[in-house]
């Protein structure tokens, strides 16, 4: 007797065959996101933990050049930011600004009608009176950020993602929120090698929406390499 003519073999049709091999990619696509995910985490350790070395002298040197002027504010600023999945949390700066800077802009943009156009639209001020002498020079190298590779240690924050958006701002963000939210901020991203200063707040949507629908390793390298770049060239910052 032939075995082999007594088996029965499974048939399938051209639509479970259609379905069987989406599930076969859809299964690799998770794995590969997986995949990137933890390097990713790898890569974010790796540089905060150099950046967090480097905080030790440079936060010194911050000191001094800060009390040489006569500014003996605080040399850290902390400002609340919506997170991943729109968790709250604490977002660690060098101070630029002098103390009580939130509540001297209440009063700029309330007496300057120009001032309040221009920060509705972009969220920030291109010519803000709040920032200090050493305050601006932090800004000019970006060094102001540095601090936030501990956000990075604690698993708060990544080297490349959308930039952390401020709890009142969530209502303007509309049906970006759910989406831009359900990644981890980034120390950089998109709007950083964009113009960042003088892009608008609806454009910086939608570059966030982009970097989620195209998010990849691949293209986070790409970000870094065009950040150092923007870094060395001083362009972008106030």
């Amino acid at each position: 007797m032939n075995i082999k003519n007594n088996l029965i073999m499974p048939t399938f049709n051209s639509i479970e065959t259609e379905i069987f091999a989406e599930r076969i990619l859809e299964d690799r696509k998770k794995s590969l996101f997986k995949l990137e995910a933890i390097t990713k985490r790898a890569i974010d350790i790796i540089a905060a933990t150099i950046g967090i070395l480097l905080l030790v002298p440079l936060t010194a040197i911050i000191y001094v050049l800060e009390r040489a002027i006569g500014d003996k504010g605080p040399v850290f600023y902390t400002q609340t930011r919506i997170g991943e999945n729109g968790k709250l949390f604490k977002m660690y700066k060098y101070r630029s600004m002098v103390v009580g800077a939130e509540k001297k802009l209440e009063e700029y943009i309330k007496e300057n009608e120009e001032l309040k156009q221009e920060y509705q639209k972009y969220k920030k001020l291109g010519k803000d009176p709040r920032i200090t002498k050493v305050g601006r020079l932090l800004r000019k190298t970006s060094l102001d950020e540095f601090p936030q590779f501990i956000n990075i240690l604690k698993g708060e924050m990544s080297l490349v993602g959308p930039r952390p958006y401020l709890p009142q701002e969530k209502e303007e963000m509309n049906g970006y929120f759910k989406s831009i939210t359900s990644l981890r901020p980034g120390l950089t991203g998109l709007w950083q090698i964009s113009g960042r200063s003088e892009v608008s707040f609806v454009d910086r949507l939608e570059m966030d929406m982009n970097y989620y629908n195209n998010r990849a390793l691949k293209n986070d390298m790409k970000i870094i390499g065009k950040t150092i770049g923007k870094v060395i060239k001083k362009e972008g910052a106030i």
